[in-house]
């Protein structure tokens, strides 16, 4: 078998390799902002502890506390998220580099070129979405 017929037999993305760079730039633009998210989000959880410690018992309502740690647990609950979101655009640059990208793993058809653009770390078409519900 020659080399350009294994490269097509292996291939089942059904975007070009142009397209799947130009989903691959998408991707790492998303995944630089969250990055950032991430710092952003690690920062404030933990100037958020340092403060929390500082304080006595005494200097503020127990209200607030709690506020705090509402806070807390939110910014938390949203690093998460963001480091999930990171992971997900991660699998779908292997997809990418895989040539496997872009087929929705439910019906096996493309992907809209619009939903990845919306949604680039998706595997799933907007048909088998609406089925889902």
């Amino acid at each position: 078998m020659s080399k350009e017929t294994k490269d097509k037999a292996e291939r089942i993305s059904p975007y070009s390799d142009e397209e799947l760079e130009y989903f691959r730039n998408i991707i790492l633009k998303k995944r630089e902002e969250a990055e950032k998210d991430l710092t952003m989000l690690m920062d404030a959880l933990k100037e958020s502890t340092e403060n929390s410690s500082d304080e006595s018992a005494y200097s503020f309502h127990m209200a607030d506390a709690g506020t705090d740690a509402q806070e807390r647990e939110k910014t938390y609950m949203l690093y998460n998220r963001t480091r999930k979101f990171v992971k997900y655009l991660d699998d779908a640059l292997v997809r990418i580099q895989n040539k496997t990208y872009g087929v929705c793993k439910v019906t096996g058809q493309k992907i809209s070129k619009g939903r990845l653009e919306a949604v680039p770390h998706t595997q799933i078409s907007i048909e088998a979405k609406l089925k889902r519900r």
